[in-house]
């Protein structure tokens, strides 16, 4: 029962963070450098902070914390956190040229493989003794392995979709439909964001041990990441600013409030997914196989519900039955990647 709660929980933050875009629509007469980093004040630095002091037991801090934690924990899992921060970058102008479904699908795919092994890789490599590359089990590959087959199943949907439209259908779909330049830039993208994981593997141990509930206990880790995150963002969006000369945007008073909390709000919708992942490990402690998955599983169903959207906004809109039929084929794969590991272990 508690891997099923844990899958869930991990399923709710996915779903949320699937519909963080949505509140970006209702933000009005803002560029996209001058929403975006107000956005990320909110998802990368205000709910990260308040999910972090979660785990501080009472008599403690957050900052004695990192001040005693290893300092090379604390500086790796910054850095991986700058490194995601490019990927976070790429990550929105994948959905510019393909979309939100088609876009997030590709990014995260390759997000979801990168991330899940690339940190024990790392940590084998820089502290053999821990003996890291252990945790990638023949389950662990199988579930990656499924995922990816998934996320290439959608590939071909949206190849499907490419080929099938006219260019008026493709740019009434997506604005800026351009599948070569998307493509390209989607696996950047879900390279650099699957640093996200690997952050949050060197950062693991930053926590007070058994003081701090389970369900809390990587969220430290994920405010150092977000916060090497927030650095790479806010030196884009602020150089952006100022090349395209729109610090004026920030002087539209009567725009404020309104834009202020659709930020907020596509702030708190993608934090969920982290928050989340955090308390859904907590319940998912008696199979090492799918805590290690967990990071995978949290992208593969990001996927799930991004193309779920996408049909909803009408992305795949004028595409055959036959284009619609491999697209759900590719997001029952996705499903039966979260699941499959566990049953055959």
């Amino acid at each position: 029962m508690d891997i099923l709660i844990g899958l869930l929980i991990i399923a709710v933050g996915a779903f949320c963070q699937s519909s963080s875009y949505v509140p970006i629509n209702k933000i009005k007469s803002w560029s996209w450098e001058s929403y975006w980093l107000v956005q990320g004040v909110f998802a990368w630095l205000i709910f990260p902070l308040l999910g972090a002091m979660l785990a501080v037991p009472e008599g403690f801090t957050l900052w004695g914390l990192f001040a005693n934690a290893e300092s090379f924990d604390v500086w790796m899992t910054i850095l991986f956190g700058v490194l995601w921060g490019i990927g976070g970058l790429t990550f929105g102008l994948s959905m510019r040229y393909l979309g939100v479904a088609l876009g997030q699908s590709i990014a995260l795919g390759t997000c979801a493989a990168g991330g899940t092994i690339l940190g024990p890789v790392l940590l084998n490599a820089i502290f053999p003794e821990m003996g890291a590359l252990s945790s990638l089990t023949f389950a662990v590959l199988l579930g990656v392995a499924v995922a990816l087959l998934g996320i290439a199943i959608i590939g071909v949907a949206g190849m499907m979709k490419a080929n099938s439209l006219s260019e008026e259908e493709k740019k009434a779909a997506v604005k800026d439909f351009n599948f070569p330049k998307g493509i390209a830039i989607a696996l950047l993208a879900g390279v650099m964001s699957g640093c996200f994981n690997v952050g949050l593997e060197f950062g693991k141990d930053i926590n007070f041990g058994a003081l701090t509930p389970e369900i809390y206990k990587s969220l430290p880790a994920t405010l150092l990441v977000t916060l090497g995150g927030f650095v790479t963002n806010a030196l884009y969006c602020l150089y952006q600013n100022a090349k395209n000369k729109t610090f004026t945007d920030y002087g539209k008073g009567t725009l404020w409030l309104n834009n202020v909390v659709f930020c907020a709000l596509a702030g708190a919708l993608w934090y969920s997914q982290f928050f989340g992942l955090s308390l859904g490990k907590g319940f998912l402690v008696e199979s090492a196989t799918l805590t290690t998955l967990s990071f995978c599983i949290l992208m593969a169903l990001n996927v799930t519900f991004a193309n779920l959207w996408g049909i909803i906004l009408k992305e795949w809109k004028g595409c055959s039955k036959k284009t619609i039929f491999v697209l759900i084929i590719g997001l029952l794969v996705l499903v039966a990647s979260s699941f499959l590991p566990e049953l055959l272990k």
